[in-house]
């Protein structure tokens, strides 16, 4: 048993070296051990934090992800305005540039030039050295506080390698290339719609409420000027990028240093080809006057610094022909028409396809097949149609019809008022079995335990189930014979099997993974209608009678149970014996809840989350997110958090597990 000083010790030499090691592999992209040591040296960090949580800091590596996503972000005011570039397009812009600046500035100056990032801009603020605030630029004058976000982006450094007391910076948040293409990828199997480019895919997953998603997304940041510093003394731009790098932050290499502008001109136009050769996007290089005391003598306009300008790199189009266009169903049912192109280069790649995201797109670009199109890829990564050029069309060309049935599976194609996405209904689609399988047997639906994404991906590419309901017919030797299970494990899979066929009417009724429906629709549903067969035959107009249950909902279920596939898979299940009743409802005086309202904070000792949950909602309580004046009781368990501080604040009653049985 090690002592607590030795403890002490081996984390902060843990947090020493994987703070290294984070530099090297995210700022320098010069990783000094594998993935495999790195993820040794992380877990030996958790557990010793987990054992000792009085050893845990701000800055340890292990906190970069926060707790419980946020409800919104909080407004942050900046203390130096953020002002937009103006912006060069040609030589002759950029020669009007530099007299401007020599004509107010009375002298000579040099320049420094920086590529000029396709990303979010963001501010951040350190104090004493530690990473305290991180922010959007927002209008220029107040942003959102990310901090929390920002915590998750490894090419940040929590702690400077320097103690300043204070260091506000800005800089530019972004996605590599490679980790974009990724990310579409997944969103595109998923059946969501692709980001249009690296700056709205690092600008939504900046801005996501939960950071654990932030944290799944690979993102850099590039910082490129300092707006306030206490401690240390810069005269030039040029210093400042030096300063910034040797404080620990990745600062873009391509920065150069020109002595005038006829040196910036020639930097400024061998990059608009040379861009394609960087893995992330940039649009453009930024012109600064290098020494600072002259930002301030040249001053500003309303909008934009006189002692800066962007040029801006042309938009590369080529023409090419639509040979076809395809349907493509992604895993929760979105049918995405894709055409299908004559090979063309573009900004240095072969394209030969381009998303058409959605019917709206194409009947407002009005594409049609055979059409000769002017492309050009978004971001310079995805390839997308800018028009159709029909002054060249012969009278050949062809329509495009949206199908009405999935051309996967069969089943209706769905496209509800109000959305652009239109959807295949089919619950044994096998475009999207395998979400919607997993889906089936999550904890909140059917809750089969051990049933995880790796072994209904196995089930389904075996083809050994073919729907949902399927699972419900494996036998041991199915389970036996997949990868890393044993007899054991398929003994227990099986149990749970057994198990989730009594979790009832609710529960499956969210499983069935009906559009819209989620818990509390399903819990509503269940209510209302106490059965599965009496549910399948309500109509809209019943449906939509009920509080709660919106239009979109009654289209939704009325829609879903309307499918042969689903009839098929009812049927199945029925005859699995899965519970399709709802649960004998408490007599009135047995609602020792009714009209209580639960929140739930920290671990408790015998019951889980969701046992705990589903126990306050039989006798009749609800159980909320957070805390509020509405709520009359916190069930706090070990290592509760600000929630149970909010709850001592507002006086509401704190109990423990025991005290909640004993009211019952």
């Amino acid at each position: 048993m090690v002592s607590l000083s030795e403890a002490r010790q081996r984390v902060e030499a843990l947090r020493n070296s994987i703070k290294k090691h984070d530099h090297h592999y995210y700022v320098l992209d010069a990783p000094l051990i594998t993935d495999q040591e790195y993820d040794s040296l992380s877990r030996e960090l958790e557990r010793l934090e987990g054992e000792l949580p009085e050893l845990i800091t701000p800055d340890s590596p292990t906190q970069r992800v926060g707790g419980a996503p946020l409800k919104q972000f909080r407004t942050i005011r900046h203390s130096t305005p953020l002002f937009s570039l103006s912006n060069a397009f040609e030589d002759g812009e950029l020669l009007d540039f530099d007299r401007r600046v020599r004509q107010l500035s009375a002298a000579e100056v040099d320049y420094i030039v920086e590529p000029k990032i396709d990303g979010l801009s963001v501010v951040l603020t350190y104090e004493n050295g530690d990473f305290v605030l991180g922010a959007t630029r927002g209008d220029g004058m107040t942003g959102e506080d990310i901090t929390e976000n920002l915590r998750a982006v490894r090419m940040l450094p929590m702690r400077l390698s320097e103690e300043l007391p204070r260091l506000v910076v800005r800089g530019e948040a972004f996605m590599p290339k490679k980790a974009f293409e990724r990310l579409n990828e997944q969103r595109d199997l998923g059946g969501e719609p692709p980001f249009a480019n690296p700056r709205n895919a690092a600008a939504g997953s900046l801005r996501q409420l939960d950071s654990k998603v932030t944290a799944s997304r690979t993102l850099g940041v590039f910082c490129y000027q300092v707006l306030e510093c206490e401690g240390a003394e810069i005269k030039t731009q040029q210093d400042a990028l030096l300063m910034l790098k040797e404080l620990g932050f990745s600062v873009q290499g391509e920065s150069k240093h020109c002595q005038n502008i006829e040196e910036v001109i020639p930097y400024c136009r061998e990059w608009i080809e040379k861009r394609h050769t960087l893995n992330y996007e940039i649009d453009g290089l930024v012109v600064k006057v290098n020494p600072l005391h002259l930002h301030d003598i040249l001053g500003r306009t309303a909008k934009s610094p006189r002692w800066a300008i962007a040029f801006k790199f042309p938009a590369e189009q080529v023409v090419t022909r639509v040979k076809e266009i395809l349907i493509r169903v992604g895993r929760t049912g979105v049918l995405t028409p894709t055409a299908i192109l004559d090979p063309v280069q573009v900004a240095g790649v072969t394209v030969s396809r381009a998303t058409l995201h959605n019917e709206d797109m194409i009947r407002q670009k009005d594409v049609r097949v055979g059409d000769y199109v002017v492309i050009q890829r978004a971001g310079d990564v995805i390839p997308e149609v800018v028009r159709v050029l029909q002054e060249r069309r012969t009278g050949e060309e062809e329509a495009f019809q949206m199908p009405e049935h999935c051309p996967v599976c069969g089943s209706q194609v769905l496209r509800q008022e109000g959305e652009v996405a239109a959807r295949c209904r089919g619950i044994a689609c096998p475009a999207q079995l395998k979400e919607l399988v997993i889906h089936f047997v999550s904890r909140e639906a059917m809750d089969v335990e051990g049933m995880g994404p790796a072994l209904v991906e196995q089930l389904v590419d075996r083809e050994l189930i073919k729907d949902p309901a399927d699972i419900y017919f494996l036998s041991k030797d199915d389970l036996i014979s997949l990868e890393r299970m044993g007899e054991k494990s398929a003994h227990n899979i099986l149990g749970a099997l057994d198990r989730s066929k009594e979790r009832g009417l609710a529960p499956l009724l969210f499983a069935l993974g009906i559009r819209h429906v989620g818990i509390r629709a399903a819990e509503i549903l269940a209510e209302r209608f106490g059965s599965l067969t009496a549910l399948a035959q309500a109509d809209e107009e019943e449906l939509t009678s009920i509080p709660e249950i919106g239009p979109k909902i009654a289209e939704s279920v009325a829609a879903f149970f309307q499918q042969e596939q689903t009839g098929q898979v009812l049927a199945k299940l029925k005859a699995a014996g899965v519970k399709m009743e709802q649960e004998t409802i408490m007599k009135n005086d047995a609602l020792v809840f009714a009209g209580k309202f639960f929140v739930l904070t920290g671990t408790l000792p015998h019951l889980t989350r969701k046992e705990a949950e589903d126990l306050i909602k039989k006798h009749g309580g609800k159980t909320l997110s957070s805390v509020s004046k509405k709520t009359d009781y916190v069930l706090a368990g070990s290592d509760p958090g600000q929630k149970y501080d909010k709850a001592k604040q507002l006086g509401i009653s704190i109990i423990s597990e025991e005290e909640l049985q004993q009211m019952l």
